[in-house]
């Protein structure tokens, strides 16, 4: 995907997603989101690369077609990259903002390994 594609994906977000963006970009919980994000050939929505998590946001669309079967698709290959994908109803994010952010970071927690000086030492290597 070229650079000028990414900028135009991320210029006709959907409403549900610029209200989503709003809060992802502030680095809650220290985690950075990038929006629009390119992996192989596809692009998701939002993306946590500490947790290996895609984020996407599924409108009605999503239920038309052959929609759920290329997002079936996509999921797998995705997950054979080690990429999980959490997917979160359009409106989940209008009705329960807070609830939708709460899911985010803990599938985030989930999939976050702790920072090295969270780690417990074994006990024959404390002093003592």
């Amino acid at each position: 995907m070229s650079v000028f594609q990414a900028r135009q994906l991320r210029r006709r977000m959907t409403s549900p997603e610029i209200v989503l963006w709003n809060i992802l970009r502030k680095r809650p919980n220290g985690l950075k989101f990038r929006r629009q994000h390119s992996v192989g050939s596809y692009v998701l929505d939002f993306y946590c690369h500490q947790a290996l998590l895609a984020i996407e946001i599924d409108g009605f669309s999503h239920q038309l077609g052959k929609n759920p079967q290329r997002d079936a698709l996509r999921d797998r290959w995705l997950a054979l990259e080690g990429i999980a994908t959490l997917r979160i109803d359009a409106v989940d994010v209008r009705d329960n903002l807070e609830g939708v952010l709460i899911h985010i970071l803990e599938r985030c927690a989930e999939r976050t390994p702790p920072p090295p000086s969270a780690v417990p030492l074994p006990s024959n290597s404390r002093g003592g």
